[in-house]
């Protein structure tokens, strides 16, 4: 990777329609590169999720042509929320085959154009609309109902063991794992204060977030992610083109995806998939995948570990951009991504392992640092215009590990010092499909 750009996402760009939004990105990612022009384009791979919301189909061959790119070839990208994280991959294998030497990957939504009910209904289109859908299948209905799942599987089992009365003991496990999400509510809205292109900075206290809207219990207005604008480019090239754009390139050093079945029932139990560092017995009693973890997100992350040579990725990431739709989301692929056990995701967020050294968050965060997720904000702050969002993690990825953070977002705070490696993770339906990417610093 050699460069990217984003727009900010915002609730609604009325002044821009989709085409727009992709140029603005992509004159951003040019911007300073004088010998990468469109004629050193050899091909494009461009995302979004919807027709719907773009209301035209081939959407990006208007993209391709607004940007001046044919008679190139082109391939639309769609794979529900994962749409962005699968460009980046297509655009990766375009170059790693040799069919390039370098590759435009573009994305955009424009989710402003309908109500957000009808939006919702759009992207619920993305589930089993046989079975699923016809049952009020909105995804904030899904996430809510493997969050209470998860929360039954790991604290009203764990933590709250001990009390005997049923109901008495899952409402104090749903209101002690409602209080942990609101603090990865919390982390990722002050980040993204700190981020100039998110679409909701602001700073929250646990109480706010607990006190926002229900939208479908135990989930908060505070706790998802929010429909949006916006657009993101990123360009790949092999490793000489790369030297003569910048000296400072990213190498992609992993790629994963994984798959699950559309319908949650049809999910079967078996054995957890391991990484290096994990043993069987550690879940020999785990009914796994059930509706409480992503089998998905778990055979991304190791298809992408092993290709980048990473055994235990707590210790040999410096960061993760994670797909964070739901705050629940997030702490379930913690563990998915083996940055804890499976059950230790709640204990995680309070010991404060994946927030940022010396940021206020309201509250203490001992373990700071460890290993920083969603330093930009996530989709939870920064919004999530589907064909973009996989894109948008890649570009501030980039700018962690070039060390340029300052630069584009005007604010250091956020730029992590000297990183080496990074990851990004995008998730898809109920986590039926999911990519994980390794990118690490190709300069010294």
């Amino acid at each position: 990777m050699v460069t990217g750009g984003v727009t900010k996402f915002a609730k609604a760009h009325p002044a821009m329609d989709f085409r727009l939004m992709v140029k603005r990105a992509y004159d951003y990612a040019l911007k300073g590169i004088p010998n990468l022009t469109a004629d050193r384009i050899d091909g494009t791979r461009i995302s979004y999720f919807s027709d719907h919301f773009a209301r035209q189909l081939k959407a990006a061959s208007m993209v391709q042509d607004y940007l001046g790119m044919n008679p190139k070839g082109s391939v639309r990208i769609e794979w529900g929320g994962a749409t962005g994280g699968e460009c980046f991959q297509a655009a990766y294998e375009a170059v790693a085959s040799g069919r390039m030497d370098v590759c435009l990957a573009a994305g955009f939504e424009t989710m402003s154009r309908v109500p957000t009910w009808k939006g919702n209904e759009f992207i619920a289109l993305a589930s089993d609309t046989n079975f699923d859908f016809p049952l009020g299948g909105f995804y904030t209905g899904y996430y809510a109902l493997m969050v209470v799942r998860h929360i039954y599987e790991y604290l009203r089992l764990g933590r709250f063991a001990n009390v005997k009365d049923e109901r008495e003991a899952q409402r104090l496990a749903i209101a002690e794992g409602s209080r942990i999400m609101s603090l990865v509510s919390v982390k990722n809205h002050t980040n993204a204060l700190h981020n100039p292109y998110a679409q909701y900075p602001k700073r929250l206290t646990v109480d706010d977030v607990l006190a926002s809207e229900m939208i479908s219990f135990p989930l908060t207005r505070e706790q998802i992610c929010t429909m949006s604008d916006g657009a993101a480019c990123v360009i790949l090239c092999d490793e000489a083109r790369a030297k003569e754009f910048t000296d400072k390139p990213v190498q992609i050093t992993g790629v994963g995806c994984g798959t699950d079945t559309m319908r949650l029932a049809d999910r079967p139990f078996g054995h957890v998939p391991l990484l290096p560092h994990e043993k069987a017995k550690d879940y020999e009693d785990l009914p796994y995948p059930g509706v409480h973890s992503f089998r998905a997100g778990r055979s991304a992350g190791i298809e992408a570990y092993r290709m980048a040579g990473i055994t235990r990725p707590i210790r040999e990431l410096d960061f993760i951009e994670l797909h964070d739709a739901y705050a629940s989301s997030e702490i379930q692929t913690y563990e998915d991504l083996g940055l804890c056990r499976y059950g230790e995701g709640y204990d995680f967020v309070e010991h404060g392992d994946p927030f940022l050294k010396g940021i206020d968050y309201g509250f203490p965060v001992p373990n700071a640092g460890t290993i920083p997720v969603n330093p930009s904000g996530g989709l939870i702050a920064c919004g999530h215009p589907v064909g973009a969002t996989g894109l948008m993690q890649a570009v501030f990825a980039f700018w962690q590990l070039q060390g340029t953070v300052a630069k584009h977002f005007g604010d250091p705070t956020l730029q992590l010092k000297q990183p080496r490696r990074g990851a990004i993770h995008s998730h898809a339906g109920t986590g039926s499909s999911v990519t994980v990417s390794i990118l690490e610093r190709g300069f010294r």
